[in-house]
């Protein structure tokens, strides 16, 4: 007899769904997505709904291992947690606590084992800080530049809107349980627009698919905004009531008409009129904004103008209408007393994640020796991978990794610690798709001797005589703590009713109409557009050696590194999209292997020639295990570690690489 209990999705995925696992004779046996969350709505995506494969991987890491003499040597966790906790407390009599470096993000985005007591280990620790910048913070910078909040329209909404407009969102890949609500909206009449530089599976379904060059969204926002004012659509009386600054933004829209913009967007004039009008005339309009577009060097100011948009046009005023990047700005849980910065003995040093190669190869005073790697796999994630791996590579770094599976950084450590998955521990959690505060409890045994982040970190701080009680809170401790934050918008979310509900809607207010009174800020200043850096310097001599511009936009069967052992992933990843007119004067035609480099590094991938990318523009799926890759070269050995104009957030799709054909499968290092 089965036996059916519910869990929460805790991947970096704007849905955050709500799920149940069935179980037979102790072991699950299917997952599925809970009807009743009423944006998870009964299924789950194609890659979640796998996931026991990960959970009873043949791979899955399950007690404790030490490197030795080159190989792995199963021990205990009393060793594992002695002998590291004592190479730390001398790493610390040497060089300082300022010596060790946290490195994790989001391979859980649940508060206890993402946020919690690893934090207070290290705060406590004295260890430098690390600004978790990869993913999404250039964007957070833009966002609340122009609306002064993290949030957006809700998911459920965009069911009313007339227009909806996928600006960088490839809503079937990423964002599939926004889909319905489209599907609703459609139905009733409205229009989908995709703005892109790749053809997605979104945008082959759209009414009108715009395709800009990597990196030029803010030349395209301010032509659309030249056109809202120059022809008198926008809503004055929004504006004038409910923001500040649009003279700046009118002078400054004024120098980029259709012509001039679609010169520097790559997207035709006329298109440009017919997004401006249509956002100004066909209320409600809702644009989805989603992280893409912020991986440039102008990002945070490509959505900071973006953002204004619906405040020109009044959408804001409309169930429907508006914008939606985050929604993560309303989940405003105490913080303090989750992560404990008052545990540090003194304010230490911030370090950029997305710079790793750069700090692990050349940072000082002090230089890093320890690295402690949890819910990430930099080795493959991060740019500059040649650095990175320079870095994991240096005599005297002592590294650490909590992992599920043998991960290209796992395969760099000393010591491997093996972790619960989430189906498999107790943990809070937020969205940053919709307003659902959900909770989820261990709906399956841990494997092995798996355990829990916040159970290692316990015992680490332990082992270090930390003797502060917060190390001994209980996961219910430390969740009643999180929700008691006095924030309006958790008012009457306990810990008991989470229990019994599963999941909770945040008191954001129904309808949720988060900038219909409130001041957004038009002010331009800082928004002029300039082309990227490699292509401004590359108008010759750079552009000349390396003259395709590379998008590694995000794989649809995977996410980020999590499905790297899937071979589905793998061989996604291994596909260079190409268009004709770039392939034919190469020689290259679909199912050749080709060679794609720049003065970063290289790697081998094979051609897929299609119209899905623009002349000009390149892309290779994102990412997996560069072990599985041809001399293990993922996409990241090509992308640079310079950072976005405001957020400190990585730049990976202004890249220009060169393609060329390998001569044969045998020859590896010449090229046709």
């Amino acid at each position: 007899m089965r036996e059916r209990r519910y869990s929460v999705c805790a991947l970096d995925c704007p849905d955050c769904c709500s799920l149940f696992v069935e179980i037979e004779d102790g072991r699950g046996v299917r997952l599925g997505g809970n009807p009743a969350h009423p944006v998870t709505q009964g299924f789950l995506c194609g890659k979640v709904a796998q996931y026991l494969d990960r959970v009873y991987s043949a791979q899955r890491i399950l007690y404790p291992k030490k490197r030795v003499n080159g190989g792995w040597e199963r021990i205990s966790w009393d060793q594992a947690l002695d002998e590291i906790a004592g190479r730390l407390e001398a790493i610390i009599r040497e060089s300082g606590a300022e010596s060790i470096l946290p490195y994790s993000y989001a391979g859980t985005m649940g508060y206890l084992n993402g946020s919690g007591m690893d934090r207070r280990f290290f705060h406590r620790l004295g260890a430098s800080r690390l600004d978790r910048t990869i993913c999404s913070s250039a964007g957070g910078a833009g966002l609340t530049a122009a609306l002064g909040a993290r949030v957006g329209a809700p998911p459920e909404d965009f069911r009313f809107a007339k227009l909806i407009v996928a600006w960088g969102a490839n809503i079937h890949g990423t964002n599939i349980h926004l889909w319905p609500f489209i599907v609703e909206a459609r139905r009733r009449g409205a229009r989908l627009v995709v703005i892109d530089p790749i053809r997605t599976k979104t945008a082959a379904l759209a009414d009108l698919h715009l395709a800009p060059y990597p990196g030029a969204d803010l030349a395209l926002a301010l032509g659309v905004a030249h056109v809202i004012f120059a022809e008198g659509l926008e809503d004055r009386d929004y504006i004038e009531k409910c923001t500040e600054g649009a003279d700046s933004l009118r002078r400054l829209a004024a120098q980029y008409p259709p012509q001039r913009a679609g010169s520097l967007c790559g997207v035709p004039p006329e298109d440009i009129v017919r997004l401006a009008r249509d956002l100004a005339t066909s209320q409600p309009a809702v644009i989805r904004l989603n992280y893409g577009v912020q991986r440039s060097e102008r990002g945070a100011a490509a959505v900071r103008a973006i953002a204004m948009i619906p405040a020109l046009t009044g959408a804001w005023r409309h169930r429907g209408g508006g914008l939606l990047l985050t929604t993560s700005g309303a989940f405003q849980i105490n913080r303090q007393a989750l992560e404990r910065p008052d545990l540090q003995p003194h304010p230490t040093r911030v370090l950029n994640m997305s710079e790793l190669g750069r700090i692990l190869t050349e940072a000082s005073d002090p230089p890093i020796k320890a690295l402690i790697v949890y819910n990430c796999n930099p080795a493959a994630i991060a740019p500059d991978q040649n650095r990175v791996v320079a870095g994991l590579r240096r005599a005297g770094l002592f590294k650490v990794v909590l992992e599920q599976l043998q991960t290209d950084t796992a395969d760099f450590a000393d010591y491997v610690l093996p972790v619960t998955t989430f189906l498999e521990h107790t943990d809070l959690y937020f969205a940053y798709g919709h307003y659902h505060m959900q909770l989820g409890r261990p709906a399956l045994q841990p494997p092995g001797e798996a355990k829990p982040n916040v159970e290692i970190f316990r015992l680490l701080a332990e082992r270090m005589g930390f003797d502060e009680p917060c190390f001994r809170e209980t996961e219910d401790d430390m969740i009643r703590a999180a929700l008691d934050s006095g924030s309006p918008y958790l008012a009457g979310i306990t810990l008991e009713r989470l229990e019994a509900e599963r999941s909770v809607r945040l008191n954001v207010g129904e309808p949720f109409l988060p900038f219909a009174a409130g001041r957004v800020n038009l002010d331009a200043t800082g928004l002029d557009y300039e082309p990227p850096l490699e292509s401004r310097l590359g108008a010759a001599e750079l552009a000349s050696r390396y003259p395709l511009e590379l998008v590694s936009s995000k794989n649809d069967d995977g996410l980020n590194s999590t499905f790297g052992h899937r071979p589905r992933v793998e061989a996604q990843n291994s596909l260079l999209w190409i268009h004709p007119q770039d392939a034919a004067p190469r020689g290259i035609e679909s199912g050749h292997r080709v060679r794609v480099f720049n003065g970063r590094g290289a790697g081998e991938w094979i051609a897929k020639v299609c119209e899905d990318v623009r002349p000009g523009v390149v892309r290779i799926p994102s990412v997996g295990w560069n072990k599985n890759r041809p001399g293990g070269a993922g996409v990241n050995v090509l992308t640079s570690s310079r950072l976005t104009d405001a957020g400190g957030g990585p730049t990976f799709y202004n890249c220009l690489v060169q393609v060329v054909r390998c001569v044969d499968h045998s020859d590896t290092g010449s090229y046709a």
